[in-house]
């Protein structure tokens, strides 16, 4: 064991993490966890609102055509540049090479996850359909974001039609499929523009096409099926015959999923010589599986066991939660058997909307006179905000919101709810409306971890990472409060990368100088040593009331109860 650990000594790996609107790589060392550098790229194009078009003709339905000529696109439609990511890969992965000044012979392994539901549609080759010149135009051709919320109408039909038919698989998602996924997507596709349907050879998570670029391996991670394509282990995809009657042309839906199926952890091939000879690295260095951004923070934060929660908290809220146990969980974003630990099953809930929903109120809600206040000390906005929050009780606004701007993850599963603020007055001020949204945010969790609760799974431990951690420890004792649980944080401000990093150690193998298990590699290079949040008891109660306000909304607009959000979207 002696020899084993001695051959990480010098080795290092690199994580590298796709988020909404940036990617983020960083460099670890092997045998301690340190970050030795990191590197940022945001995507130049960020979040396509509008396409090239010369005429109005083929707009996708909802959308308007400008003067000049540019297809403005639906407010439910997230469409991105394929070529951001891929210079992204490049950019980033050279970068941290570079400032690091490691050996190209002792960086043994790269590890890549992204958003999902992220795909694009691909043609013979893996090629980029939205490369061709037929299909340029076409945005159900481009690049989809997770948070591309077009196919709620084919999400709700899956549902029915699953929970008609008693499907099995409905089981492990909650009883109800979620637009964000890949399935409802290709639905939407098939629907709306067949011609694309019928031309993809192959539909491909964003990362996996990621992982094709750095090895010329075409595989298909399947932690990426078993949350977005209702794919388990045991049954494999829904029948032909769902598919068929969902849809004819989803009859042929896996013969469109091509790849090589392969796990988190795997090595999903070598670093080629042309990729090798852009980043500076080694030809036949390991590339890990693709992973989900959320997900693969798990072992970043030292996780390697059941019973313990890690909340990824930035522009949106993803929960994940490992247990020995498969239970009925309403409204889950899925359940997957080693998807991230070995022979656990990991659960996924979460928000649509978390830092997008405070970003949304500083852009478009805050007097000037904040902003010159905020420029004044050489703080941020949200940084000022948070303060005045901080000086208020809970209660003290007598406001109270659902924080569905982006529509509801979990456990509602529902992208036609929208947001709501109750108890504004001609003396509300700024900061109780944060405050507000804030705590809005963190009553949705509670409501998320209550259901996990009804199901007999439990967390001993909550842990978190992400962006909000290291910016607002305001955010994070709310949290703390609202839950009423005391919350580890990491000790990293790239909780993905870095997670990314840990399987890339896995994939490249012991006899490289990485790990034989994820369990070892999370115990060792782990970094859930942040700051630990306290819920204060005085709060805890207050937040009880509250949120008992907040859960009649909840119900009221969210369960039937009044469905005036839906009539008002439409």
């Amino acid at each position: 064991m002696g020899d084993i650990c001695k051959t990480r000594e010098g080795k290092y790996v690199i994580g590298l993490d796709y988020g909404t609107l940036s990617a983020r790589a960083v460099m670890v060392s092997v045998s301690s966890g340190e970050v030795v550098t990191e590197s940022v790229y945001t995507y130049p194009h960020g979040i396509l609102r509008t396409l090239p078009g010369e005429t109005a003709e083929g707009v996708v339905p909802g959308a308007e055509t400008s003067d000049a000529g540019a297809r403005e696109l639906p407010a439910d439609f997230a469409l991105q540049d394929i070529d951001d990511y891929v210079e992204a890969l490049y950019d980033t992965i050279r970068t941290v090479v570079e400032k690091s000044g490691c050996r190209a012979e002792d960086i043994i392994g790269i590890g890549i996850d992204a958003t999902s539901s992220t795909f694009i549609p691909m043609a013979a080759g893996c090629e980029p359909l939205c490369k061709m010149e037929e299909f340029c135009r076409d945005p159900h051709a481009q690049l989809k974001l997770w948070k591309h919320h077009g196919a709620q109408e084919e999400a709700d039909r899956i549902t029915a039609l699953a929970n008609e038919r008693k499907e099995e698989f409905m089981m492990r998602c909650g009883g109800k499929v979620n637009a964000e996924w890949m399935l409802p997507k290709l639905m939407e596709i098939a629907e709306k523009a067949p011609e694309v349907y019928d031309a993809a050879d192959n539909f491909m998570e964003v990362s996996d096409y990621l992982v094709y670029l750095l090895t010329g391996e075409v595989t298909r991670c399947m932690c990426h099926a078993g949350y977005k394509l209702l794919w388990n282990e045991e049954d494999g995809y829904p029948s032909e015959d769902f598919l068929r009657t969902l849809h004819p042309r989803l009859a042929s839906m896996e013969g469109k999923l091509k790849g090589r199926p392969v796990q988190v952890g795997e090595c999903a091939g070598q670093l080629t010589k042309e990729a090798a000879g852009r980043l500076g690295l080694r030809a036949g260095t390991a590339v890990a599986a693709s992973l989900i951004d959320a997900h693969v923070a798990v072992p970043s934060v030292g996780i390697d066991g059941a019973d313990k929660a890690l909340m990824i908290l930035g522009t949106s809220c993803c929960m994940l939660l490992c247990s020995e146990k498969l239970s009925y969980i309403k409204g889950i974003s899925g359940c997957v058997k080693d998807a991230v630990l070995p022979g656990l099953y990991a659960y996924e809930a979460g928000q649509s909307a978390v830092g997008d929903l405070f970003e949304w109120f500083v852009q478009n809600c805050v007097p000037g006179s904040y902003e010159k206040e905020a420029s004044e000390k050489g703080i941020t906005v949200h940084a000022l905000l948070s303060e005045k929050a901080s000086n208020l009780a809970p209660g003290e606004s007598g406001l109270v919101a659902l924080d569905w701007w982006n529509g509801n993850r979990s456990y509602l599963a529902d992208a036609k709810l929208s947001g709501m603020i109750l108890g504004m007055t001609l003396r509300t001020k700024p900061e109780e409306i944060y405050r507000a949204l804030m705590e809005a945010a963190a009553y949705g969790m509670r409501a998320i971890f209550e259901e996990f609760g009804k199901g007999g799974v439990t967390a001993d431990k909550l842990y978190a990472c992400g962006g909000i951690v290291g910016k607002n420890p305001f955010m994070m004792q709310l949290y703390a409060d609202i839950l009423g649980q005391t919350i580890y944080t990491s000790s990293t401000d790239q909780g993905s990368a870095f997670g990314a990093s840990v399987y890339a150690a896995v994939a490249a193998g012991e006899q490289s100088g990485g790990y034989l298990s994820l369990n070892e590699a999370a115990r060792i290079m782990g970094k859930g040593c942040g700051r630990k949040y306290e819920p204060i008891p005085q709060n805890v109660e207050a937040y009880h009331s509250l949120y008992r306000e907040y859960k009649i909304l909840h119900d009221y607009f969210g369960t039937g109860g009044n469905e005036v959000m839906h009539r008002l979207k439409r």
